[in-house]
Protein backbone atom coordinates (compact mmCIF):
# COMPACT_ATOMS: atom_id res chain seq x y z
CA UNK A 1 0.00 0.00 0.00
CA UNK A 2 1.45 3.37 -1.05
CA UNK A 3 0.37 5.46 1.96
CA UNK A 4 2.14 8.56 0.63
CA UNK A 5 0.04 8.40 -2.54
CA UNK A 6 -3.11 7.70 -0.52
CA UNK A 7 -2.71 10.67 1.82
CA UNK A 8 -1.52 12.92 -1.00
CA UNK A 9 -4.77 12.25 -2.85
CA UNK A 10 -6.80 12.86 0.32
CA UNK A 11 -5.01 16.18 0.79
CA UNK A 12 -6.09 17.27 -2.70
CA UNK A 13 -9.69 16.25 -1.96
CA UNK A 14 -9.60 18.25 1.28
CA UNK A 15 -8.31 21.36 -0.50
CA UNK A 16 -10.94 20.97 -3.21
CA UNK A 17 -13.67 20.67 -0.57
CA UNK A 18 -12.43 23.83 1.12
CA UNK A 19 -12.58 25.73 -2.18
CA UNK A 20 -16.13 24.43 -2.77
CA UNK A 21 -17.21 26.16 0.46
CA UNK A 22 -16.79 29.49 -1.34
CA UNK A 23 -20.30 28.99 -2.78
CA UNK A 24 -22.20 28.90 0.54
CA UNK A 25 -19.82 31.58 1.85
CA UNK A 26 -20.84 33.92 -0.99
CA UNK A 27 -24.51 33.09 -0.45
CA UNK A 28 -24.11 33.93 3.22
CA UNK A 29 -22.61 37.31 2.31
CA UNK A 30 -25.41 38.03 -0.15
CA UNK A 31 -28.11 37.33 2.43
CA UNK A 32 -26.16 38.93 5.29
CA UNK A 33 -26.24 35.79 7.44
CA UNK A 34 -24.20 34.93 10.53
CA UNK A 35 -23.15 31.57 9.08
CA UNK A 36 -20.45 33.37 7.07
CA UNK A 37 -18.12 32.92 10.04
CA UNK A 38 -18.79 29.16 10.22
CA UNK A 39 -18.02 28.66 6.55
CA UNK A 40 -14.96 30.91 6.70
CA UNK A 41 -13.47 28.85 9.54
CA UNK A 42 -14.39 25.55 7.85
CA UNK A 43 -12.83 26.72 4.58
CA UNK A 44 -9.60 27.81 6.29
CA UNK A 45 -9.36 24.53 8.23
CA UNK A 46 -9.74 22.51 5.03
CA UNK A 47 -7.17 24.56 3.15
CA UNK A 48 -4.69 24.59 6.05
CA UNK A 49 -4.92 20.87 6.83
CA UNK A 50 -4.99 19.95 3.14
CA UNK A 51 -1.97 22.12 2.34
CA UNK A 52 0.10 20.72 5.22
CA UNK A 53 -0.73 17.13 4.24
CA UNK A 54 -0.01 17.96 0.59
CA UNK A 55 3.48 19.25 1.41
CA UNK A 56 4.27 16.31 3.72
CA UNK A 57 3.27 13.75 1.09
CA UNK A 58 4.56 15.53 -2.03
CA UNK A 59 6.14 13.62 -4.91
CA UNK A 60 4.37 10.28 -4.45
CA UNK A 61 4.62 7.45 -6.96
CA UNK A 62 2.11 7.94 -9.78
CA UNK A 63 1.08 4.34 -10.45
CA UNK A 64 -2.18 3.45 -8.71
CA UNK A 65 -2.79 -0.24 -8.01
CA UNK A 66 -6.14 -1.85 -7.20
CA UNK A 67 -5.41 -1.51 -3.49
CA UNK A 68 -4.78 2.23 -3.69
CA UNK A 69 -7.87 2.59 -5.86
CA UNK A 70 -10.15 1.01 -3.27
CA UNK A 71 -8.55 2.88 -0.36
CA UNK A 72 -8.66 6.27 -2.08
CA UNK A 73 -12.32 5.89 -3.05
CA UNK A 74 -13.51 4.75 0.39
CA UNK A 75 -11.36 7.01 2.55
CA UNK A 76 -12.02 9.90 0.17
CA UNK A 77 -15.76 9.67 0.79
CA UNK A 78 -15.24 9.37 4.55
CA UNK A 79 -12.84 12.33 4.58
CA UNK A 80 -14.97 14.79 2.60
CA UNK A 81 -17.98 13.89 4.76
CA UNK A 82 -15.90 14.63 7.87
CA UNK A 83 -14.88 18.10 6.72
CA UNK A 84 -18.30 18.74 5.18
CA UNK A 85 -19.92 18.41 8.59
CA UNK A 86 -17.98 21.31 10.14
CA UNK A 87 -20.29 24.10 8.85
CA UNK A 88 -23.28 22.43 10.53
CA UNK A 89 -21.45 22.29 13.85
CA UNK A 90 -19.78 25.70 13.76
CA UNK A 91 -22.98 27.47 12.68
CA UNK A 92 -25.01 25.85 15.44
CA UNK A 93 -27.38 24.28 12.91
CA UNK A 94 -26.64 20.90 14.50
CA UNK A 95 -25.29 20.40 18.00
CA UNK A 96 -23.46 17.09 17.95
CA UNK A 97 -20.70 15.60 15.82
CA UNK A 98 -22.88 12.56 15.11
CA UNK A 99 -25.70 14.67 13.69
CA UNK A 100 -23.32 16.85 11.67
CA UNK A 101 -21.53 13.81 10.23
CA UNK A 102 -24.87 12.10 9.51
CA UNK A 103 -26.11 15.13 7.58
CA UNK A 104 -22.83 15.45 5.69
CA UNK A 105 -22.67 11.75 4.79
CA UNK A 106 -26.31 11.90 3.71
CA UNK A 107 -25.39 14.78 1.43
CA UNK A 108 -22.25 13.42 -0.20
CA UNK A 109 -23.73 9.94 -0.64
CA UNK A 110 -26.84 11.61 -2.16
CA UNK A 111 -29.06 9.78 0.33
CA UNK A 112 -31.20 12.71 1.46
CA UNK A 113 -32.01 11.52 4.99
CA UNK A 114 -31.91 14.41 7.44
CA UNK A 115 -31.71 15.04 11.16
CA UNK A 116 -32.76 18.69 10.79
CA UNK A 117 -36.22 19.06 12.31
CA UNK A 118 -37.14 22.41 10.71
CA UNK A 119 -35.44 22.81 7.34
CA UNK A 120 -37.02 26.17 6.56
CA UNK A 121 -35.47 27.69 9.70
CA UNK A 122 -31.96 27.05 8.34
CA UNK A 123 -29.93 29.80 6.69
CA UNK A 124 -29.61 30.11 2.92
CA UNK A 125 -25.90 29.28 3.23
CA UNK A 126 -26.53 26.02 5.09
CA UNK A 127 -29.30 24.92 2.73
CA UNK A 128 -27.28 25.56 -0.41
CA UNK A 129 -24.35 23.73 1.19
CA UNK A 130 -26.61 20.70 1.78
CA UNK A 131 -27.69 20.80 -1.86
CA UNK A 132 -24.18 21.40 -3.18
CA UNK A 133 -22.75 18.44 -1.26
CA UNK A 134 -25.29 16.22 -3.01
CA UNK A 135 -24.42 17.66 -6.40
CA UNK A 136 -20.72 17.05 -5.80
CA UNK A 137 -21.42 13.55 -4.50
CA UNK A 138 -23.60 12.80 -7.51
CA UNK A 139 -20.83 13.61 -9.94
CA UNK A 140 -18.44 11.66 -7.76
CA UNK A 141 -20.50 8.48 -7.92
CA UNK A 142 -20.82 8.77 -11.73
CA UNK A 143 -17.04 8.90 -12.05
CA UNK A 144 -16.69 6.12 -9.50
CA UNK A 145 -19.12 3.76 -11.21
CA UNK A 146 -18.10 4.49 -14.81
CA UNK A 147 -14.40 5.29 -14.61
CA UNK A 148 -13.07 3.41 -11.58
CA UNK A 149 -15.23 0.46 -10.48
CA UNK A 150 -15.19 -1.21 -13.93
CA UNK A 151 -11.40 -1.20 -13.82
CA UNK A 152 -11.36 -2.66 -10.32
CA UNK A 153 -13.79 -5.43 -11.29
CA UNK A 154 -16.49 -4.51 -8.78
CA UNK A 155 -19.96 -6.01 -8.87
CA UNK A 156 -20.51 -6.44 -12.58
CA UNK A 157 -19.71 -2.85 -13.46
CA UNK A 158 -17.05 -4.07 -15.87
CA UNK A 159 -19.87 -4.78 -18.32
CA UNK A 160 -19.61 -1.12 -19.26
CA UNK A 161 -15.92 -1.18 -20.18
CA UNK A 162 -16.69 -1.08 -23.89
CA UNK A 163 -19.35 1.61 -23.57
CA UNK A 164 -17.55 4.12 -21.40
CA UNK A 165 -16.52 7.19 -23.43
CA UNK A 166 -13.08 7.37 -21.86
CA UNK A 167 -10.77 5.17 -19.82
CA UNK A 168 -8.97 2.13 -21.10
CA UNK A 169 -9.29 -1.23 -19.40
CA UNK A 170 -5.96 -1.80 -17.73
CA UNK A 171 -4.87 1.46 -16.08
CA UNK A 172 -6.56 3.96 -13.83
CA UNK A 173 -4.78 7.09 -15.00
CA UNK A 174 -4.50 7.52 -18.79
CA UNK A 175 -7.95 8.74 -19.87
CA UNK A 176 -9.95 9.23 -16.69
CA UNK A 177 -9.33 12.97 -17.04
CA UNK A 178 -10.92 12.87 -20.47
CA UNK A 179 -13.84 10.83 -19.18
CA UNK A 180 -14.36 13.22 -16.27
CA UNK A 181 -14.55 16.23 -18.60
CA UNK A 182 -17.14 14.55 -20.82
CA UNK A 183 -19.29 13.48 -17.89
CA UNK A 184 -19.01 16.87 -16.20
CA UNK A 185 -20.29 18.51 -19.39
CA UNK A 186 -23.33 16.23 -19.51
CA UNK A 187 -23.97 16.72 -15.79
CA UNK A 188 -23.64 20.50 -16.00
CA UNK A 189 -25.83 20.71 -19.10
CA UNK A 190 -28.71 18.75 -17.57
CA UNK A 191 -28.43 20.71 -14.32
CA UNK A 192 -28.55 24.01 -16.19
CA UNK A 193 -31.53 22.99 -18.34
CA UNK A 194 -33.50 21.94 -15.25
CA UNK A 195 -32.61 25.23 -13.53
CA UNK A 196 -33.99 27.22 -16.48
CA UNK A 197 -37.18 25.16 -16.61
CA UNK A 198 -37.77 25.54 -12.87
CA UNK A 199 -37.30 29.29 -13.15
CA UNK A 200 -39.83 29.37 -15.99
CA UNK A 201 -42.25 27.59 -13.65
CA UNK A 202 -42.00 30.37 -11.08
CA UNK A 203 -39.48 28.86 -8.66
CA UNK A 204 -37.14 31.44 -7.12
CA UNK A 205 -33.54 31.70 -8.35
CA UNK A 206 -32.25 30.27 -5.07
CA UNK A 207 -34.73 27.38 -4.85
CA UNK A 208 -34.19 26.52 -8.52
CA UNK A 209 -30.43 26.19 -7.98
CA UNK A 210 -30.84 24.04 -4.87
CA UNK A 211 -33.39 21.71 -6.43
CA UNK A 212 -31.46 21.41 -9.69
CA UNK A 213 -28.42 20.34 -7.66
CA UNK A 214 -30.33 17.71 -5.71
CA UNK A 215 -32.45 16.41 -8.59
CA UNK A 216 -29.54 15.62 -10.90
CA UNK A 217 -27.70 14.04 -7.97
CA UNK A 218 -30.85 12.01 -7.13
CA UNK A 219 -30.24 13.32 -3.63
CA UNK A 220 -33.59 14.75 -2.61
CA UNK A 221 -32.54 17.47 -0.16
CA UNK A 222 -35.07 20.28 -0.43
CA UNK A 223 -35.29 23.80 0.95
CA UNK A 224 -38.82 23.04 2.18
CA UNK A 225 -40.04 20.89 5.06
CA UNK A 226 -42.53 19.03 2.85
CA UNK A 227 -40.26 18.86 -0.19
CA UNK A 228 -41.67 19.50 -3.69
CA UNK A 229 -45.24 19.44 -2.37
CA UNK A 230 -44.60 22.90 -0.87
CA UNK A 231 -44.59 24.53 -4.33
CA UNK A 232 -48.14 23.40 -5.22
CA UNK A 233 -47.28 23.30 -8.91
CA UNK A 234 -48.08 20.55 -11.40
CA UNK A 235 -45.53 22.08 -13.78
CA UNK A 236 -42.68 21.95 -11.23
CA UNK A 237 -43.59 18.38 -10.30
CA UNK A 238 -43.54 17.46 -13.99
CA UNK A 239 -40.12 19.03 -14.60
CA UNK A 240 -38.62 17.40 -11.51
CA UNK A 241 -40.11 14.03 -12.49
CA UNK A 242 -38.52 14.18 -15.96
CA UNK A 243 -35.09 15.12 -14.62
CA UNK A 244 -35.19 12.51 -11.86
CA UNK A 245 -35.92 9.99 -14.62
CA UNK A 246 -32.94 11.29 -16.64
CA UNK A 247 -30.64 11.25 -13.62
CA UNK A 248 -31.42 7.56 -13.07
CA UNK A 249 -30.07 6.64 -16.53
CA UNK A 250 -26.45 5.62 -17.16
CA UNK A 251 -24.60 8.85 -17.98
CA UNK A 252 -22.52 7.06 -20.59
CA UNK A 253 -25.79 6.62 -22.51
CA UNK A 254 -26.59 10.31 -22.07
CA UNK A 255 -23.24 11.10 -23.64
CA UNK A 256 -23.89 8.75 -26.54
CA UNK A 257 -27.32 10.31 -27.11
CA UNK A 258 -25.90 13.85 -27.05
CA UNK A 259 -23.34 13.00 -29.74
CA UNK A 260 -26.11 11.60 -31.93
CA UNK A 261 -25.98 7.91 -31.08
CA UNK A 262 -29.53 7.67 -29.71
CA UNK A 263 -29.78 4.03 -30.83
CA UNK A 264 -27.29 3.02 -28.14
CA UNK A 265 -29.78 4.13 -25.50
CA UNK A 266 -32.79 2.56 -27.17
CA UNK A 267 -31.02 -0.79 -27.65
CA UNK A 268 -29.63 -0.93 -24.10
CA UNK A 269 -31.24 -3.75 -22.10
CA UNK A 270 -30.85 -1.98 -18.79
CA UNK A 271 -32.45 1.22 -20.07
CA UNK A 272 -35.42 -0.67 -21.51
CA UNK A 273 -35.99 -2.57 -18.25
CA UNK A 274 -35.61 0.67 -16.26
CA UNK A 275 -38.33 2.44 -18.27
CA UNK A 276 -40.57 -0.65 -18.24
CA UNK A 277 -40.23 -1.09 -14.47
CA UNK A 278 -41.08 2.54 -13.76
CA UNK A 279 -44.05 2.43 -16.17
CA UNK A 280 -45.34 -0.75 -14.52
CA UNK A 281 -44.94 0.78 -11.04
CA UNK A 282 -46.79 3.93 -12.08
CA UNK A 283 -49.70 1.93 -13.51
CA UNK A 284 -50.02 -0.32 -10.45
CA UNK A 285 -49.83 2.53 -7.94
CA UNK A 286 -52.19 4.63 -10.09
CA UNK A 287 -54.82 1.87 -10.09
CA UNK A 288 -54.41 1.39 -6.34
CA UNK A 289 -54.75 5.11 -5.59
CA UNK A 290 -57.88 5.36 -7.72
CA UNK A 291 -59.50 2.40 -6.03
CA UNK A 292 -58.74 3.04 -2.36
CA UNK A 293 -57.49 6.61 -1.85
CA UNK A 294 -60.27 8.65 -3.42
CA UNK A 295 -57.97 10.73 -5.63
CA UNK A 296 -59.15 12.14 -8.93
CA UNK A 297 -57.66 10.59 -12.09
CA UNK A 298 -55.32 13.56 -12.52
CA UNK A 299 -54.07 13.56 -8.93
CA UNK A 300 -53.70 9.77 -8.85
CA UNK A 301 -51.51 9.86 -11.96
CA UNK A 302 -49.51 12.85 -10.69
CA UNK A 303 -48.71 11.28 -7.36
CA UNK A 304 -48.07 7.78 -8.68
CA UNK A 305 -45.72 9.02 -11.43
CA UNK A 306 -43.79 11.38 -9.15
CA UNK A 307 -43.35 8.98 -6.26
CA UNK A 308 -42.56 5.93 -8.41
CA UNK A 309 -39.81 7.85 -10.23
CA UNK A 310 -38.58 9.53 -7.04
CA UNK A 311 -38.21 6.28 -5.11
CA UNK A 312 -36.85 4.09 -7.92
CA UNK A 313 -34.24 6.69 -8.86
CA UNK A 314 -33.52 6.94 -5.10
CA UNK A 315 -34.04 10.72 -5.16
CA UNK A 316 -36.46 10.71 -2.26
CA UNK A 317 -38.48 13.85 -3.01
CA UNK A 318 -42.14 13.75 -2.03
CA UNK A 319 -45.15 15.43 -3.63
CA UNK A 320 -47.59 13.98 -1.09
CA UNK A 321 -47.49 12.11 2.19
CA UNK A 322 -47.34 8.54 0.85
CA UNK A 323 -47.58 7.23 4.41
CA UNK A 324 -51.32 7.78 4.00
CA UNK A 325 -51.43 5.36 1.05
CA UNK A 326 -52.63 1.81 1.39
CA UNK A 327 -50.27 -1.02 2.32
CA UNK A 328 -50.08 -2.06 -1.34
CA UNK A 329 -48.81 1.34 -2.50
CA UNK A 330 -46.26 1.56 0.30
CA UNK A 331 -45.10 -2.02 -0.33
CA UNK A 332 -44.57 -1.19 -4.01
CA UNK A 333 -42.43 1.79 -3.07
CA UNK A 334 -40.39 -0.40 -0.71
CA UNK A 335 -39.66 -2.83 -3.56
CA UNK A 336 -38.56 0.06 -5.80
CA UNK A 337 -36.11 1.14 -3.07
CA UNK A 338 -34.17 -2.07 -3.58
CA UNK A 339 -34.12 -1.97 -7.39
CA UNK A 340 -32.76 1.56 -7.77
CA UNK A 341 -31.62 3.22 -10.99
CA UNK A 342 -29.21 2.27 -13.76
CA UNK A 343 -25.53 1.52 -13.28
CA UNK A 344 -23.44 4.57 -14.14
CA UNK A 345 -26.12 6.97 -12.92
CA UNK A 346 -26.33 9.03 -9.73
CA UNK A 347 -29.02 6.67 -8.38
CA UNK A 348 -28.47 4.12 -5.62
CA UNK A 349 -30.01 0.73 -4.89
CA UNK A 350 -28.97 -2.68 -6.19
CA UNK A 351 -29.12 -1.24 -9.74
CA UNK A 352 -31.23 -2.33 -12.68
CA UNK A 353 -28.23 -3.94 -14.41
CA UNK A 354 -27.83 -6.48 -11.63
CA UNK A 355 -31.57 -7.11 -11.39
CA UNK A 356 -31.74 -7.82 -15.15
CA UNK A 357 -28.86 -10.28 -15.02
CA UNK A 358 -30.27 -12.05 -11.95
CA UNK A 359 -33.63 -12.42 -13.70
CA UNK A 360 -31.85 -13.88 -16.72
CA UNK A 361 -29.94 -16.20 -14.42
CA UNK A 362 -33.16 -17.37 -12.78
CA UNK A 363 -34.71 -18.05 -16.17
CA UNK A 364 -31.61 -19.98 -17.25
CA UNK A 365 -31.81 -22.25 -14.21
CA UNK A 366 -35.49 -23.00 -14.94
CA UNK A 367 -34.57 -23.70 -18.57
CA UNK A 368 -31.85 -26.11 -17.48
CA UNK A 369 -34.37 -28.09 -15.43
CA UNK A 370 -36.23 -28.77 -18.67
CA UNK A 371 -33.08 -29.20 -20.82
CA UNK A 372 -30.34 -30.48 -18.47
CA UNK A 373 -27.75 -30.89 -21.22
CA UNK A 374 -28.37 -27.56 -22.91
CA UNK A 375 -25.60 -24.95 -23.01
CA UNK A 376 -27.33 -21.69 -22.12
CA UNK A 377 -25.41 -18.44 -21.76
CA UNK A 378 -26.58 -15.28 -20.05
CA UNK A 379 -26.43 -12.36 -22.46
CA UNK A 380 -26.53 -8.63 -21.86
CA UNK A 381 -26.86 -6.31 -24.86
CA UNK A 382 -26.26 -9.32 -27.14
CA UNK A 383 -22.94 -10.13 -25.49
CA UNK A 384 -22.17 -13.12 -23.28
CA UNK A 385 -21.85 -12.22 -19.61
CA UNK A 386 -18.66 -13.81 -18.20
CA UNK A 387 -19.14 -16.22 -15.31
CA UNK A 388 -16.92 -14.12 -13.03
CA UNK A 389 -19.24 -11.16 -13.55
CA UNK A 390 -22.26 -13.29 -12.64
CA UNK A 391 -20.42 -14.49 -9.53
CA UNK A 392 -19.58 -10.92 -8.50
CA UNK A 393 -23.23 -9.90 -8.89
CA UNK A 394 -24.38 -12.85 -6.77
CA UNK A 395 -21.84 -11.84 -4.14
CA UNK A 396 -22.90 -8.22 -4.26
CA UNK A 397 -26.60 -8.98 -3.79
CA UNK A 398 -25.89 -11.47 -1.00
CA UNK A 399 -23.75 -8.96 0.93
CA UNK A 400 -26.23 -6.15 0.25
CA UNK A 401 -29.12 -8.17 1.69
CA UNK A 402 -27.00 -9.58 4.54
CA UNK A 403 -26.08 -6.13 5.81
CA UNK A 404 -29.64 -4.95 5.25
CA UNK A 405 -30.95 -7.72 7.53
CA UNK A 406 -28.26 -7.16 10.18
CA UNK A 407 -28.79 -3.38 10.23
CA UNK A 408 -32.59 -3.72 10.34
CA UNK A 409 -32.26 -6.13 13.29
CA UNK A 410 -30.05 -3.62 15.13
CA UNK A 411 -32.52 -0.79 14.50
CA UNK A 412 -35.34 -2.96 15.83
CA UNK A 413 -33.25 -3.81 18.88
CA UNK A 414 -32.82 -0.07 19.52
CA UNK A 415 -36.59 0.30 19.88
CA UNK A 416 -37.85 1.17 16.40
CA UNK A 417 -41.00 -0.50 15.14
CA UNK A 418 -40.55 -3.06 12.37
CA UNK A 419 -41.73 -0.87 9.47
CA UNK A 420 -39.58 2.08 10.57
CA UNK A 421 -36.54 -0.12 11.20
CA UNK A 422 -36.74 -1.94 7.86
CA UNK A 423 -37.49 1.16 5.79
CA UNK A 424 -34.84 3.31 7.51
CA UNK A 425 -32.17 0.77 6.57
CA UNK A 426 -33.58 0.23 3.06
CA UNK A 427 -33.62 4.01 2.55
CA UNK A 428 -30.05 4.37 3.84
CA UNK A 429 -28.34 1.46 2.09
CA UNK A 430 -30.24 2.34 -1.10
CA UNK A 431 -29.37 6.07 -0.72
CA UNK A 432 -33.02 7.10 -0.95
CA UNK A 433 -33.71 9.34 2.05
CA UNK A 434 -37.22 9.06 3.46
CA UNK A 435 -38.64 5.73 4.50
CA UNK A 436 -41.89 4.72 6.12
CA UNK A 437 -43.24 4.92 9.66
CA UNK A 438 -41.32 7.30 11.92
CA UNK A 439 -38.87 8.16 9.11
CA UNK A 440 -41.51 8.95 6.47
CA UNK A 441 -41.62 11.95 4.10
CA UNK A 442 -43.06 14.27 6.76
CA UNK A 443 -40.62 13.05 9.44
CA UNK A 444 -36.85 12.91 9.91
CA UNK A 445 -34.09 10.83 11.50
CA UNK A 446 -33.38 13.10 14.50
CA UNK A 447 -35.09 10.84 17.07
CA UNK A 448 -32.99 7.79 16.19
CA UNK A 449 -30.49 6.86 18.96
CA UNK A 450 -26.83 7.72 18.40
CA UNK A 451 -25.87 4.09 17.78
CA UNK A 452 -28.67 3.81 15.22
CA UNK A 453 -27.42 6.90 13.40
CA UNK A 454 -23.93 5.41 13.09
CA UNK A 455 -25.43 2.17 11.78
CA UNK A 456 -27.27 4.17 9.12
CA UNK A 457 -24.13 6.19 8.33
CA UNK A 458 -22.33 2.91 7.66
CA UNK A 459 -25.25 1.77 5.49
CA UNK A 460 -25.23 4.99 3.46
CA UNK A 461 -21.52 4.70 2.70
CA UNK A 462 -21.80 0.93 2.08
CA UNK A 463 -24.60 1.40 -0.44
CA UNK A 464 -22.99 4.36 -2.16
CA UNK A 465 -19.65 2.61 -2.62
CA UNK A 466 -21.20 -0.53 -4.12
CA UNK A 467 -20.57 -2.68 -1.00
CA UNK A 468 -17.29 -4.31 -2.12
CA UNK A 469 -15.35 -1.04 -2.19
CA UNK A 470 -15.94 -0.46 1.53
CA UNK A 471 -15.90 -4.02 2.84
CA UNK A 472 -12.61 -4.94 1.18
CA UNK A 473 -10.83 -2.56 3.55
CA UNK A 474 -11.82 -4.86 6.43
CA UNK A 475 -10.08 -7.88 4.88
CA UNK A 476 -6.67 -8.45 6.58
CA UNK A 477 -5.10 -9.55 3.28
CA UNK A 478 -5.86 -6.13 1.81
CA UNK A 479 -3.21 -4.49 4.02
CA UNK A 480 -0.55 -7.12 3.52
CA UNK A 481 2.18 -6.87 0.93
Amino acid sequence: MQFRLLFHTLSILTIFLGVSMLLPLCVGFIYGENDVKAFSISLLLCLLFGAILYVITRNPKKEISHKEGFAIVTLGWITVAFWGGFPYLLSGSLHSFTDAYFESVSGFTTTGSTVITNIESMSHAILIWRSFTQWLGGMGIILLSIAILPLLGVGGMQLYKAEVPGPVKDKLRPRIGETAKLLWKVYLLLTFIEFILLRVGGMSFYDAICHSFTTMATGGFSTKNISIEAFHSNYIEGVVTVFMLLAGINFALHYQALVGNIKSMIKDNEFKFYIAAIAFAIVMIFINLLSVSGYSIGDAFRYSAFQAVSIMTTTGYSSTNFENWSGFGQCFLLVLMFIGGCAGSTAGGIKVLRVVILLKLGYRELYRLIHPRAVAHIKFNNAKVPSDVVDSIWGFVFLYMLFFVIAAAIMSFLGMDLISAVSSVAASIGNIGPGLGTVGPYDNFSAIPVIGKWVLIFCMILGRLEVYTLLILFIPEFWRK
